[in-house]
C-alpha cells in the first residue's frame, strides 16, 4: 500500500465553501490554495453558495442605491 492509497481525502464543509467562492469573486486566490480547493470542495455546495454569494451581492447593491438615491 503506497502513501496515497493511505490518505484519506476530506470533504470541505460549507463554510470554507463559502470562503473560497466569497474569494473567487474577489479574484484574489492562491494557485495553491486553488488546487487544494478543487481537490476537496463538493460541486454541489460551490453552486449553492455561488447562488446565496450572487443574491448577496445584488441585495448590497440594491441598498447601496437606495440609499444614494434617497
Amino acid at each position: 500500500m503506497t502513501d496515497e492509497d493511505r490518505v484519506v481525502h476530506r470533504r470541505a464543509s460549507f463554510l470554507r465553501t463559502m470562503r473560497a467562492v466569497m474569494w473567487s469573486f474577489f479574484g484574489v486566490r492562491k494557485g495553491s490554495e486553488y488546487e487544494r480547493d478543487a481537490e476537496q470542495l463538493n460541486p454541489v455546495h460551490v453552486i449553492i453558495a455561488g447562488i446565496l454569494g450572487a443574491a448577496l451581492f445584488v441585495v448590497i447593491l440594491l441598498l447601496i442605491v437606495k440609499l444614494v438615491v434617497r
